[in-house]
């Protein structure tokens, strides 16, 4: 069993490095890209731009049916087993993604002058609509085409294209735009741009690669396909739920404020994504490796290493959640100015709602891995349900505030029923002993933190000290209270390998805490 879980972890360290690496950068990129678009364009123009990218994704998600968690868990279950059902699920899931990409591609277009005069109350809406509209396809294919990589623990492909390079297209051209004073509607066809060109490289790359990605000539839905899509149809709503939970709020806002309010509440979302950004690394990699040890039966392994993954992330997490809760109008008025500090409120109520998944761990992909995707698509329904009714109720008499309450509620509901299905099926949950201390110790830090800033005034450039003495007093807690397992040490010589670094004092003393 030691051996299994070694491996596994091993196996995840190294995969959720290269997401990791890869989505610090991107995530960089992205926000460097969104502090320069809301310091060089309006409010209002930042609040279109908000409302077309949480639009996006939505259309995105029913072109590919969920494909892009479906069809890594059945190539990875079958790999090894049936090499022509893995085929036929990589044709089937690039034919009917494609095809419905054209159609929602074209339907975006047509409807976008419906969509801003009736729904979100602006003419100004419906030119970058379309525009943004022509990104569909481009967007759908490099997301299959991701998916298929990672069905064959190819994480890296999603992450250097999608991730780096799209990200680092978009970046340049934001510079070019700022460097020649061009309008914001050139904005919108610079992040069509940057998918379109993406798509062709890794197409190009996808060509070269000695993979099993055979397309056929004519499309005909095989029963692996249909399999497929029986498969991945139900995670479509759990799909549209993380996103419903993500921008939901967003488009709501649009049809009941000003789109000045949406650029406030964007502001706020972003930064809050950075919360679940571990957990979201770590799932990329996690789904093909459990989903291994579950053809197996090893669901010990499974349940171990899911507690020591959830350890280490809301480690990882607890830091950004700290900052954003504590400080929210410093952080805003530093990185975007003081018009953005009314959004502090709404900030420090997302935080909360964004921590809670991460303190669960990752109950919805070891469901997945269950081949439970109907019941996760009934827990999407009622979460989603819930969220938009919440956001009908709030957002009018609260504002920003209302949705970011929608959301918190929202998410804390979806992951305590799933973590509770979870346990019921597998008697897999997150709390060792050692987390339970964990926890313990980093709310005590973060009351102390309150107290000590309640009393003294705080400035921005105190920050970075506060979480360098918050992380001492983190890891000297962590000592005294031996919360430290022997997976920490496992996973601690994985990174030390693949970072190429000598942690041998750091190892030394944890040991001596086991």
């Amino acid at each position: 069993m030691e051996y299994v879980i070694d491996r596994s972890l091993k196996e995840v360290v190294k995969g959720s490095g290269i997401v990791a690496f890869g989505r610090i950068f991107a995530m960089g990129i992205n926000f460097l890209s969104t502090v320069l678009i809301v310091r060089y364009f309006t409010q209002k123009e930042y609040g279109i731009y908000s409302l077309l990218i949480a639009l996006l994704p939505f259309f995105v998600a029913f072109s590919t049916l969920g494909f892009h968690l479906g069809a890594p868990r059945q190539i990875s279950y079958f790999r090894g087993k049936n090499e022509e059902k893995v085929r036929r699920v990589i044709n089937s899931s690039l034919q009917i993604s494609i095809v419905l990409a054209i159609i929602f591609s074209v339907v975006l277009s047509l409807s976008s002058n419906l969509l801003s005069n009736v729904v979100f109350h602006s003419t100004e809406i419906s030119q970058p609509l379309k525009i943004l509209s022509t990104a569909i396809p481009f967007y759908v294919l490099v997301v299959i085409f991701g998916s298929i990589f990672r069905g064959f623990n190819r994480v890296d492909v999603k992450v250097y294209f999608l991730d780096i390079l799209r990200a680092a297209l978009f970046l340049s051209s934001l510079v070019f735009i700022i460097v020649f004073t061009l309008s914001f509607i050139e904005l919108i066809y610079a992040y069509v741009l940057s998918f379109a060109l993406t798509c062709l490289a890794l197409i190009f790359y996808t060509i070269r690669t000695p993979l099993p990605i055979k397309i056929e000539k004519k499309f005909a839905l095989c029963p692996s396909g249909r399999e497929l899509v029986i498969f991945s149809l139900p995670l479509l709503v759990d799909v549209m739920l993380k996103m419903i939970l993500m921008w939901g709020g967003t488009v709501i806002l649009g049809y009941f404020k000003p789109l000045d309010f949406i650029g406030l509440y964007s502001g706020a979302l972003l930064l809050t994504a950075y919360i679940l950004f571990v957990l979201t690394s770590t799932e990329a990699i996690y789904l093909p490796i459990a989903s291994q040890l579950f053809s197996k039966n090893l669901i010990k392994e499974m349940q171990r290493t899911y507690q020591v993954l959830t350890k280490w992330i809301f480690s990882a997490a607890f830091p950004t959640f700290l900052i954003l809760f504590l400080f929210p109008d410093l952080v805003l008025n530093f990185l975007f100015g003081a018009n953005y500090i009314s959004a502090s409120l709404a900030l420090r109520i997302l935080t909360l709602g964004f921590i809670f998944p991460v303190l669960l761990g990752l109950n919805t992909i070891s469901l997945l891995v269950l081949g439970k995707t109907r019941l996760i698509m009934y827990i999407g329904l009622i979460g989603a349900l819930v969220y938009i009714g919440l956001n009908i109720i709030l957002i009018p008499p609260f504002g920003i505030e209302g949705a970011a309450l929608a959301s918190t509620f929202s998410y804390i509901l979806v992951n305590l029923v799933s973590s509770t299905k979870l346990y019921q099926f597998t008697k897999i949950h997150p709390f060792s002993k050692n987390y339970i201390k964990l926890i313990g110790n980093s709310f005590i830090l973060m009351a102390v933190i309150y107290i000590v800033s309640s009393v003294i005034k705080m400035e921005f450039w105190m920050l970075p000290v506060l979480l360098i003495l918050f992380l001492s007093a983190y890891f000297m807690l962590l000592f005294l209270t031996r919360s430290v397992d022997k997976e920490d040490i496992d996973l601690l010589l994985a990174l030390e390998k693949n970072l190429g670094v000598n942690a041998e004092i750091i190892k030394k003393i944890l040991r001596k805490f086991i």
